[in-house]
């Protein structure tokens, strides 16, 4: 496929993935495959509730996690990852692997992981 800037899709992508939570909340549900909101505050420092409720209602918009309520006192959501979700984990794993080489580059560590 022959790349042409005018009609780039990039900024599309980089509007769900883009910004510091996203991906780790992505990357988060693709190990653990579950995980309850409680879960989300603890592994996230430093992410506000407001943050997390917001960027997890984004992610399930665009179909990415999936929110699964449970009819019980009190309350019980989980957050899973979608099987579209999934179709991120080559780009997440390409990131990953580019800033790990970019910090190599950068502050001269042989083994940053």
């Amino acid at each position: 496929m022959e790349f042409r800037p005018e009609y780039c899709q990039v900024q599309d992508a980089l509007s769900i993935l883009g910004g510091k939570w996203n991906p780790i909340i992505l990357l988060h549900l693709m190990s653990a495959r579950t995980m309850r909101y409680s879960e989300f505050k603890k592994v996230l420092v430093g992410i506000t509730p407001k943050m997390l409720t917001s960027q997890l209602r984004g992610l399930e918009e665009e179909g990415l996690i999936r929110r699964k309520v449970y009819a019980q006192v009190p309350p019980k959501v989980e957050y899973s990852i979608t099987e579209y979700g999934m179709t991120l984990k080559p780009v997440l794993e390409a990131m990953h692997e580019w800033s790990v080489a970019h910090a190599r580059r950068k502050y001269g560590q042989q083994d940053i992981r």
